[in-house]
């Protein structure tokens, strides 16, 4: 009797130890997001990128101020609101970035090869991301308003799902994996339940993000490509229609929330 009381006793200890310890945890959490949210970074990017905005470049010498993003040719306010969509001039749906390697390629003369076989933070690839940087900012404090109503958003938003629940890899791992659920977190890093819309909202509307640990600015591509490496899969190739249509599933799932980029992840 005296052992499954002891047993009993301990069980309640350990119990408590570990709300305890939870508690302790979340409140360090708490403490060390306040920290961060001091200064972020990306201000940096964000004015580096309005500069490549503006200024002539590549082989025609143009500058960007005749991008179309969606909401018009040099309309930057309130357009990475409501990006991924579909574009008539490419027929095709386009994120952000696979926007920029349009009107990159267009506009001033770019090849598309140069953007696509590049490397994160290095040449071209680098200026891309500080312009995205400069576009999101544009959109911060707006809410997500991403249309699904073209045939061709309504194929990518199918696929995106489709991609989302795919399980692959030598881990058998799928996006699902860390992002369906509630309350998971991974070392110091909250992760988000993109299934549903208060958690996709969180996820996509702080994405493109400034990221402490690494000491760089990641746009969403990144973010996915990094996704696919903690997967042990292959990167996917940049601005591709896989990127892109997973862009549209979160995104449509957030639609309502409210726009936070850049955010500042650990």
């Amino acid at each position: 009797m005296k052992r499954f009381l002891f047993a009993g006793l301990t069980s309640v200890l350990l119990s408590s130890s570990a709300i305890t310890l939870a508690q302790s945890a979340s409140d360090q959490l708490a403490e060390y997001r306040k920290m961060l949210a001091d200064g972020n970074p990306a201000e940096l990017y964000e004015a580096e990128g309005e500069e490549l905005w503006e200024k002539p470049a590549g082989p025609k010498k143009a500058s960007l101020e005749k991008c179309d993003l969606g909401l018009g040719p040099g309309v930057v306010k309130g357009a990475s609101a409501q990006l991924p969509r579909y574009f008539a001039d490419t027929n095709r749906v386009q994120d952000l970035e696979s926007r920029l390697m349009t009107c990159m390629t267009t506009l001033q003369g770019i090849p598309e090869a140069e953007m696509v076989n590049g490397s994160f933070g290095k040449g071209v690839r680098k200026n891309i991301e500080a312009i995205v940087a400069y576009v999101v900012t544009q959109s911060k404090g707006m809410k997500i308003n991403v249309s699904v109503n073209h045939p061709k958003e309504k194929e990518m938003l199918a696929l995106g799902e489709k991609i989302f629940y795919l399980q692959g890899g030598p881990m058998d791992f799928s996006c699902a994996s860390c992002h369906a659920v509630d309350n998971k977190r991974i070392r110091m890093q909250d992760l988000p339940n993109l299934t549903v819309q208060k958690g996709a909202a969180e996820g996509w509307g702080n994405w493109p993000a400034y990221r402490v640990s690494s000491g760089t600015f990641w746009t969403m591509q990144q973010r996915l490509n990094d996704c696919y490496r903690q997967q042990r899969m292959p990167f996917p190739i940049y601005g591709s229609d896989v990127t892109i249509a997973l862009s549209v599933f979160m995104a449509n799932t957030a639609n309502g929330g409210t726009v936070n980029t850049p955010g500042l992840k650990r």
